[in-house]
């Protein structure tokens, strides 16, 4: 059992969602990082799409009410347990009763958890994330919250004593293919998007990255008509600012989709804070 004595600015228990039911208008969700969570899962032995907990710009302090195995990955955020420094991208043995705090990362925007066992928050269609559009699944962690833990036999053994952490430039570039509607604007506008910098927006959050920078110009008025909408998905909005999809999106969107984020880069995307310089490349 962990005891949540400080959720930090938004902490989330987080697997890797719900695929397969978009038909339904229900979102994937899960981990907005899934390679970080997947990483953190392997290092402690557990299966890779076991439920974390994400962390938003870190900042969250948690009592272990049982000894376990835990890691760390994603942004790098200062870790102490017992006051003691601790490395991320490595298993650490927390002792029973021992409070593990967060600090804020330098660069990077969510860190994930995981125990050995996992998150056993209850499942809702077959997923213990929380999506914060749709509202399915655990809230927000909230100070006093009791995670359970589920059980440690048969996983693999711990192996690894460190793991190399992603690394993102200065000002990353995301690569992305053209979208299904790339026809509605005019021929400078993927041009624009694939050679200008856009800066994050303070508004983003796991529904989508919003970002400032030169404006994308539509050669098609009108509405288009609500379709279906992926993970990565650049639509651009009447402002012609460009907003990346992430895990939160809709299922559907009546905005038209100017490019699609390569997966490799989805992960990238999800690291991006406010302020954060970013490109888009071919």
């Amino acid at each position: 059992m962990i005891e949540v004595v400080r959720p930090g600015p938004l902490a989330t228990v987080q697997d890797l969602g719900r695929p397969g039911l978009a038909h339904l208008g229900v979102p994937r969700s899960g981990a907005a990082d899934e390679r970080a969570l997947r990483l953190a899962n392997r290092l402690v032995g557990n299966p890779e799409g076991a439920a974390g907990v994400e962390l938003t710009l870190g900042g969250a302090v948690l009592r272990f009410h049982r000894a376990a195995w835990v890691a760390v990955t994603g942004a790098a955020v200062p870790l102490r347990i017992e006051g003691r420094a601790h490395g991320t991208n490595a298993p650490c043995h927390v002792p029973s009763g021992a409070v593990v705090e967060f600090g804020v990362p330098a660069s990077g925007l969510r860190s994930y958890l995981a125990v050995r066992g996992g998150v056993e928050v209850g499942k809702v269609l077959g997923s213990r994330s929380a999506d914060l559009l749709s509202g399915l699944g655990p809230a927000p962690l909230k100070a006093d919250d009791r995670l359970p833990l589920g059980p440690v036999t048969g996983l693999d053994p711990i192996t690894v004593d460190i793991a190399p952490g992603a690394s993102m430039p200065e000002t990353p570039v995301l690569r992305v293919l053209p979208g299904p509607r790339d026809g509605w604007f005019t021929p400078d506008a993927l041009r624009t998007l694939t050679s200008a910098v856009y800066e994050v927006s303070p508004d983003s959050n796991r529904v989508g990255v919003r970002l400032d920078g030169p404006a994308l110009q539509r050669s098609r008025q009108g509405e288009l008509g609500s379709e279906g909408m992926v993970t990565g998905s650049v639509q651009v909005p009447p402002s012609g600012l460009p907003i990346v999809f992430l895990a939160d999106h809709p299922t559907t969107g009546g905005y038209p989709v100017i490019a699609v984020l390569a997966s490799v880069s989805v992960p990238d995307a999800a690291q991006l804070r406010p302020g954060r310089r970013v490109r888009f490349g071919l």
